[in-house]
Parts: structure tokens; sequence; C-alpha cells
């Protein structure tokens, strides 16, 4: 296995834990129709590197299993992040857009899988509107806060030439 592999799956395994971690740390609020999963800030990453798609979706779908998720929950949660984390990357070009999809993956699947996982009796619009508050504030506010911080210590964090780009 070359060091660029090596490079990508400890990258990768780096994100997964780190998502996972801050889940579980603020389980109280990345849970239910109102939720403000700080671990989403992270959704931010495929700007920098694409070992965080399956990162930020592997995280997701660990945490789920440790806190002992629906399976509906692992699969179409895990689902929604890795179409966040897939379309972000695309839109790295535009940093800006950057947060978009994990905001509109996740306000639109993860009602759905409130409603039919877990029973949550709220309309599926107002859940739309509430774990769509929730991401902009995890991914619009926090997440660009990251994207901001990281970009000051790109070459250093995620260099995958092994040389300091100038």
């Amino acid at each position: 296995m070359n060091n660029k592999k090596i490079q990508f799956i400890s990258h990768a395994a780096v994100i997964a834990a780190i998502y996972t971690v801050l889940v579980i740390v603020f389980a109280p609020i990345s849970f239910g129709p109102v939720q403000v999963r700080i671990a989403e800030a992270l959704t931010i990453l495929p700007y920098f590197t694409p070992a965080a798609i399956p990162g930020v979706t592997i995280g997701c779908f660990l945490s789920a299993a440790l806190t002992a998720a629906d399976p509906l929950d692992m699969i179409f949660g895990s689902l929604a992040t890795f179409i966040a984390a897939l379309t972000s990357y695309g839109l790295r070009r535009h940093k800006f857009l950057v947060p978009i999809p994990p905001i509109v993956a996740n306000a639109l699947i993860i009602p759905w899988v409130l409603r039919y996982a877990y029973d949550i009796p709220d309309a599926i619009p107002f859940m739309m509107l509430t774990v769509g508050f929730g991401e902009v504030i995890s991914v619009g506010i926090l997440g660009m806060i990251l994207l901001f911080t990281l970009e000051r210590v790109k070459p250093y964090i995620f260099n995958t030439d092994n040389k300091l780009k100038e």
C-alpha cells in the first residue's frame, strides 16, 4: 500500500473517530426533532480532503451504532451524511456553498427517520424546519468557523504530497 492510500485511510479514520466522539460527548443535543449535532460541523471537511467523505459517513454510522440508534437511523442517517459529504466535495471550489448540502440533506431526510424509526408525531414539515435550523447552527455557523480556522493550517493537516506548499 502506498503512502497516499495510507494517508487517505488515516485521515478518514481520524475524521470518523472525531465525529463519533463529538456525537457521544454532545449526545443530549445530538438527537431528536430539535437537534444541534456538533459533529455535523465536520461535514465541511470535504472542502479540504476527499477522505472526509468516508470519514464523516463512517463516523455517522458508528455513532448511531454505539448509541443504539434504530437501524433505519443507522442506514438513512449515514446515507444523508454520505450524500451531503459527496455533494460538498463537488462544491469545494465554492467555499460558501460547502455547508449547504449537509443542511439540505439532513433537513429533507432526517425528519422521515424521526417519524418512522422513532415514532415522533410532529409534522414532517415542522421537523424539516427544526432539523434544518439545527444544521444551520452546526454546519452553517460552527462548520464555517471550522473551515476558516482550518484554512490557515491546511498545508500542515491536509498535505497529501508530504511536502509543504507555499
